[in-house]
C-alpha cells in the first residue's frame, strides 16, 4: 500500500495556516500576546510538516518558520512591537500559503 506524504503534510499546512491567520489578525488589532499565543501552535504545525516535504514546498515551510519565530521573539516584547511581530507573521502566512499550493 502507497501513501503520498505530501497528502500527510496537507493537515499540518492547513493548521498552520489558520493560526498563523489569527496571529497576523490579533496583531493588526494591537493584541501582541495574543498573535503570541497563536504562532505557538503554528510553529508546531509548520514544524511537523516540514519533516515531510520537498523541494520549493520545503523551502516556504523553513522561511515561515522562521518569520514566525522572529513573530513570537517581537510579540513577547510587548504592544510597542505588535507591528514588527505582525509584518514576520504576515511574511510567515505567505510562504505557507505558497507552501500548500505546491
Amino acid at each position: 500500500m502507497l501513501i503520498s506524504f505530501a497528502v500527510l503534510a496537507d493537515p499540518h499546512l492547513d493548521e498552520a495556516i489558520t493560526h498563523t491567520k489569527a496571529a497576523v489578525e490579533h496583531g493588526k488589532a494591537g493584541h501582541a500576546s495574543v498573535l503570541v499565543e497563536h504562532t505557538v501552535p503554528a510553529l508546531e504545525h509548520a514544524m511537523a510538516a516540514v519533516i515531510i516535504a520537498k523541494g520549493l514546498t520545503l523551502s516556504h515551510i523553513n522561511n515561515a518558520i522562521t518569520d514566525l519565530e522572529q513573530a513570537k521573539k517581537h510579540g513577547k516584547e510587548g504592544d510597542a512591537h505588535v507591528g514588527v511581530a505582525t509584518t514576520y507573521a504576515e511574511t510567515a502566512l505567505e510562504h505557507l500559503e505558497a507552501a500548500a499550493k505546491k
